[in-house]
């Protein structure tokens, strides 16, 4: 089936038809995000960059002190479309085989069965992904890459949908291992989760000050709708002008110099190519929770800080004079034409 992307000269009909698909299948994402407010006070950005992540088939790493109903989002974002929700809490003394599972021997059979770990759901809440060994880190991420687990001389196909959602504590840094850059950049976005507003926290204490927990997050859709959005999402139209913008974004990254003599004193190396793939998946992902079958250069903007933030590594000089990667990213929105 040719796709509008796919077309030499896609026509304002085409668009319009594609439109009218889109605006009628991301309704129940709507639905979805009004339940789980039923249960979550706020918390928009994180909501909308959970549903982007599980439409991009791309992964989070959410930054954000305890307290702030990263986990009560997850779980309810799994009981939304009605899928298999697991949270690993992660410590140094986790093991890869923990996670993944293990080969265990029946004396009754005298055979060896396989033991599934919990990576086997649908949903995945990575708590704290920094307190566990490199080797741990790297079983997930090895899991969240291929999409699968190979257990003895078995390899099992994981499920699908299948989204990691990995937290870290941006205060406490005692026992904890860093994560890689190059592991890092398999995360698809990276989230900074705030504190509530004040109305907010008033309506929390309001709702949540009480000992048992009176609402549910209502079932909305199932996996096969997950599957039937990306479908469509592949067809959303990406102009050349805007494909370009995506590009030139990201090369600026890497190319820092071009800006100012000074962000090149800031930047150590730049985005990859996986980058570029990245928010461009994400953007049509916003466009289609929009309602729209076409992508413009404005979902390129609200992502760009989420899909290159975590993937830009500053020198010492940026530590020193209080630069962040977040502040690159502003710097180079700001340099880049929007087409």
């Amino acid at each position: 089936m040719t796709t509008i992307n796919q077309m030499t000269n896609p026509t304002h009909t085409d668009i319009q038809a594609l439109g009218e698909q889109v605006s009628k299948a991301s309704e129940p994402f709507t639905r979805l995000k009004d339940s789980m407010h039923g249960v979550i006070v706020g918390q928009d950005n994180l909501l909308h960059r959970m549903f982007i992540g599980l439409l991009a088939n791309g992964h989070l790493l959410i930054e954000g002190v305890p307290g702030l109903a990263k986990t009560l989002a997850v779980s309810s974002l799994a009981k939304g479309i009605n899928t298999s929700f697991q949270r690993l809490q992660f410590t140094p003394d986790l093991l890869p085989a923990d996670l993944t599972g293990t080969l265990m021997y029946r004396q009754d059979k005298g055979e060896f069965i396989v033991n599934k770990g919990p990576i086997f759901a649908s949903i995945i809440l990575a708590d704290e992904i920094n307190r566990a060994p490199a080797k741990v880190q790297s079983a997930l991420l090895e899991a969240m890459q291929e999409r699968q687990v190979t257990i003895g001389s078995d390899t099992f196909k994981l499920p699908d949908p299948f989204l990691v959602l990995a937290t870290m504590n941006p205060i406490e840094q005692e026992g904890t291992y860093p994560l890689p850059e190059a592991q890092v950049d398999r995360f698809m976005m990276k989230v900074i989760v705030s504190y509530p507003t004040r109305d907010e926290e008033l309506e929390i204490l309001k709702r949540m000050a009480t000992t048992t927990q009176t609402t549910e997050v209502v079932c909305v859709m199932n996996p096969e709708s997950i599957t039937n959005a990306r479908e469509l999402i592949d067809k959303i139209y990406v102009d050349d002008q805007i494909a370009n913008y995506i590009v030139e974004l990201v090369q600026t990254t890497r190319t820092p110099e071009k800006v100012s003599a000074e962000l090149a004193e800031f930047v150590e190396y730049g985005a990859s190519p996986r980058a570029t793939l990245a928010l461009t998946l994400c953007s049509k992902a916003n466009a289609f929770l929009d309602g729209r079958g076409y992508v413009t250069p404005q979902d390129v903007k609200d992502l760009a800080h989420d899909v290159l933030r975590h993937r830009i590594a500053t020198t010492y000089e940026a530590e020193a004079e209080g630069k962040t990667s977040d502040d690159i990213v502003a710097a180079i929105l700001d340099f880049v034409p929007v087409p």
